[in-house]
């Protein structure tokens, strides 16, 4: 059991996981590398039609985005997604090796 802001949490503290680099890629995805050095591509598309995501909808405007405060960011920071969202979501990328 942990304490954190004063309230009581069951288990252990997590290592809180934050965006490292982002890479815009063709159809809405970010080819992402996070503090645990895990690469990971997370798809936006079926984000654009919700309100707070639609000028995302330019892609200019998807493609010029900025890491602040941890995580990938649009618009000045009007439009950014979790951190934890974009990990938890977002799609492994493992290398295998060629023998």
């Amino acid at each position: 059991m942990y304490e954190l802001d004063g309230i009581l949490y069951a288990g252990k503290p997590s290592a809180m996981i934050r965006v490292i680099s982002a890479k815009a890629m063709p159809n809405y995805r970010l080819f992402i590398t996070f503090s645990t050095q895990e690469q990971k591509i997370y798809d936006i598309s079926p984000l654009l039609d919700l309100p707070a995501f639609r000028p995302l909808k330019d892609v200019n405007v998807f493609n010029n985005f900025q890491i602040d405060f941890d995580t990938v960011t649009w618009c000045d920071g009007d439009i950014d997604i979790a951190p934890e969202t974009l990990y938890q979501d977002g799609l492994t990328i493992t290398n295998v090796k060629e023998t």
